[in-house]
């Protein structure tokens, strides 16, 4: 007997069978009782849901020889027929490999001839999105006036590309994304009859790869069983589907919300020596940071972890201001870890990010750091008498204070409608519309970045100011360099250079004493 892929040998063969779509099948089993089938049906949702399945299983129920009302009996010669692929009456067309006119006008001509041997003849047309739009304009003229004995079973991943014509003379039934539970449910029973040993655990990380797919599910499985045989464990799974499981997730993510930028950087290199997929890596941290910001926010029945690791993850959200772990799962959460070298730069600048204080964090710290300094002023009420009416003094001179030079930058602001004014204006436009070949690199991340500003044109050399040092030392490294000097002549339209300069943000004092009229001629490189 030729062997059956496990999705094709376990398709369900009745509407009972059909995995977490209640909602459809009960109300086929309605119709089917109460001899109200419709001449067309949309069947639309996710793959592997079970949409050509429940066709089938309609196609046989309209024909089957026993009751024809209801389910199939799935024993009688046509039921029989329609599950083998041997029924001539029950025509599958792919959308996507007939999509001209010329197929669907075929069609029309056949559905006019009456069935060979069934009841009805059933059309199961997949992917119906894909049909061109002469030949969905000519598949509508069937559907306006279609035989008695024929029915239509339209299925879509896609139903918003259908034309509304179409979709209004069709019953429309939505698949939607089987649950875990549903899942694993289904696979324990095909491991029961195929007598494979499977860990629980290991069964659940499978059924969660498939993200909704019955289908995708049987077929992990299946290539799991072609690998490792009839004994299967968790660690076999965890490497098939390439998760790390690694333990420095938890570890970074404690690095994370200490804000040891040192540590955390210690554990990221330590990752990436070991050869771990720095992306799936970068996947399982945001997944556990997910955890950590539900846990916080109250909703632990919607973490998918054991009852150890949701305690953990209560320890650690206890220390944890909201916050900060929302900031970090954003960071990590947008991370680009396209580049073929795997670099670890991207996951270090965002957990440098993350320790670094946002603008309101920074206003409230120097606000209270200047607080008792300003109360050590305040004048004690004692009662003196007034002082003799002291001599006029002569006027003095204060000096302007200006910040110790050591790195020039030019003090007067960039002319209107100059190079370096539309460079500064349109930052973020230059980096999104950089040459194709630069925006897989490291350096586009760093450019990307809160703190990074063009301040000046020296001849072909523009000057970029850097808020941090870390960012500074990233750019000058020699193949950064000639990306950002690539960017910013293609945005100009001529060849630059460019050179980099470390601009902390004005502290209080500074920004005094330019209220008091001084200029900043330089700044200080650390």
């Amino acid at each position: 007997m030729t062997s059956q892929v496990f999705y094709r040998k376990w398709r369900p063969q009745t509407l009972a069978e059909v995995v977490g779509q209640e909602q459809v099948t009960q109300t086929l089993h309605n119709a089917l009782s109460s001899s109200r089938v419709s001449h067309a049906y949309l069947f639309c949702g996710p793959r592997g849901t079970g949409k050509t399945s429940t066709g089938r299983i309609l196609a046989k129920a309209v024909n089957c020889l026993t009751d024809g009302k209801g389910e199939p009996c799935n024993t009688c010669p046509m039921c029989q027929a329609i599950t083998e692929g041997r029924a001539l009456d029950v025509i599958e067309i792919d959308a996507a490999s007939n999509t001209g006119v010329d197929d669907i006008r075929s069609l029309r001509e056949k559905v006019n001839y009456a069935p060979n041997q069934a009841r009805y003849k059933v059309y199961i047309i997949d992917e119906v999105h894909m049909l061109s739009t002469s030949a969905s304009n000519a598949l509508l003229k069937t559907l306006e006036e279609p035989p008695p004995h024929i029915i239509f079973v339209l299925a879509t991943t896609e139903a918003h590309k259908i034309l509304p014509t179409i979709l209004s003379r069709c019953q429309r039934f939505d698949f939607h994304r089987l649950s875990l539970a549903d899942i694993v449910s289904k696979l324990t029973r095909i491991c029961s009859l195929e007598g494979i040993h499977i860990e629980p655990e290991a069964l659940r990380l499978v059924a969660k790869a498939a993200t909704g797919s019955l289908r995708d599910a049987e077929n992990l499985l299946e290539q799991l069983t072609a690998h490792y045989g009839s004994e299967v464990e968790l660690n076999q799974v965890q490497t098939l589907l390439g998760i790390t499981g690694d333990w420095r997730v938890r570890e970074l993510v404690k690095h994370i919300v200490n804000n040891d930028v040192s540590a955390g950087i210690t554990t990221i290199n330590s990752v990436n020596s070991d050869g771990l997929d720095l992306k799936q890596f970068n996947r399982e941290l945001v997944e556990y940071l997910r955890g950590l910001l539900l846990v916080k926010t109250g909703s632990d029945e919607a973490v998918d972890l054991t009852a150890d690791d949701i305690a953990e993850l209560k320890e650690l959200a206890g220390k944890t201001p909201l916050p900060q772990i929302l900031k970090a799962v954003k960071l990590f959460g947008q991370l680009e870890l396209g580049f073929d070298n795997y670099s670890t730069l991207p996951l270090e600048l965002a957990l440098v990010d993350c320790a670094l204080p946002s603008e309101g964090e920074k206003g409230k710290r120097e606000s209270a750091a200047r607080q008792p300094e300003y109360e050590s002023r305040q004048p004690t009420k004692v009662a003196i008498p007034p002082p003799p009416a002291p001599a006029k003094p002569e006027p003095t001179t204060v000096p302007t204070p200006v910040p110790p030079p050591t790195e020039s930058i030019p003090s007067t602001p960039p002319q209107p409608g100059s190079e370096i004014e539309q460079l500064s204006l349109n930052w973020k436009q230059a980096i999104e519309q950089a040459p194709e070949d630069t925006k897989r690199t490291p350096a586009i991340a760093i450019l990307r970045s809160a703190g990074v500003k063009p301040v000046a044109l020296e001849n072909d050399t523009v000057v970029l100011a850097f808020r941090y040092p870390y960012h500074k030392e990233q750019i000058e490294k020699m193949e950064n360099q000639r990306v950002a000097e690539k960017i910013i002549s293609s945005f100009l339209g001529r060849s630059c250079q460019v050179r980099c300069i470390y601009e902390p943000e004005d502290n209080h004092l500074v920004q005094a004493a330019k209220q008091m009229g001084a200029q900043i001629t330089s700044v200080e490189e650390k």
